[in-house]
């Protein structure tokens, strides 16, 4: 059963990388291009969805249709298909369309393959950079142009030697930006504006911690993996599995991680 099993995963992983690239193909020639933008939130805060958006997806879930019909299908823009086998894609055809239709190349398409529910691979590919992060069977790739190397967090045991990330501020409702703030103010630095690049960045080393708030399913699944594999370690602000989004920590070294959730807790 091993072995089967082993098999179905390494299928799908060489599978994940056809998924990157028919996204990359379709999303590329938009970035840095006048596009249309429709706002999703309507009264709420400015939610941009853009047509590279809706193509990449579709097109991922196509291919995922017609290769694997029995799996299930959680997308951001066209919502979920059931599945029989066990096995799941969740996607973000462009986690980052605030950066993507400013330009700013700290967004990537997210790709997650879950097992029963728990991501068991995770791809960050960023186009534009010619980057892409994979998170499989432990370990944790970075492949750049015909380069590959894996990737290791750094160690940071003090939130005074941190460097911390948000996407914004502005994304926290008061009580969470609050906790936020008291994170922050006892690290190194802070950084705004990474989006799923961030926690690239905490796989690479460069970055100790991020911290996010009301992330849905599709905004973390793929980066678990990838953070999990570089040897980080990624929870709700409660310790527990996030697998499914709500308020996440992720960080390079457990020992800032468990004294982020301290602080958090207060």
């Amino acid at each position: 059963m091993t072995w089967i099993m082993n098999a179905e995963l390494e299928s799908r992983r060489a599978f994940a990388e056809r998924l990157a690239d028919a996204a990359r193909a379709v999303i590329r020639p938009y970035f840095r291009r006048r596009i249309e933008v429709v706002d999703k939130g309507a009264a709420g805060p400015f939610d941009p969805v853009t047509e590279a958006d809706r193509r990449a997806e579709q097109t991922m879930r196509d291919l995922i249709q017609s290769a694997y019909p029995d799996d299930g299908i959680i997308g951001e823009e066209f919502g979920e298909k059931q599945g029989d086998s066990g096995f799941a894609w969740v996607l973000d055809p462009v986690d980052g369309t605030r950066a993507f239709i400013a330009g700013q190349p700290l967004w990537g398409t997210l790709i997650a393959l879950e097992w029963k529910g728990a991501p068991v691979l995770g791809v960050l590919d960023q186009p534009f950079l010619d980057e892409r992060f994979t998170g499989f069977g432990g370990t944790t790739t970075l492949r750049h142009a015909s380069l590959t190397e894996r990737l290791k967090t750094r160690p940071c045991a003090k939130l005074e030697d941190a460097v911390i990330g948000t996407t914004h501020p502005v994304h926290f409702k008061d009580a969470d930006r609050q906790r936020f703030s008291s994170v922050e103010s006892r690290c190194r630095l802070s950084r705004y504006g990474g989006d799923c690049y961030g926690y690239a960045l905490v796989a690479m080393g460069f970055v100790d911690l991020i911290i996010e708030a009301d992330l849905k399913r599709w905004d973390i699944a793929a980066l678990i993996p990838i953070i999990e594999g570089a040897g980080g370690i990624v929870t709700s602000w409660q310790g527990r599995s996030t697998s499914e989004g709500g308020n996440v920590i992720a960080a390079g070294d457990p020992r800032v991680h468990a004294e982020a959730l301290k602080v958090l807790a207060a």
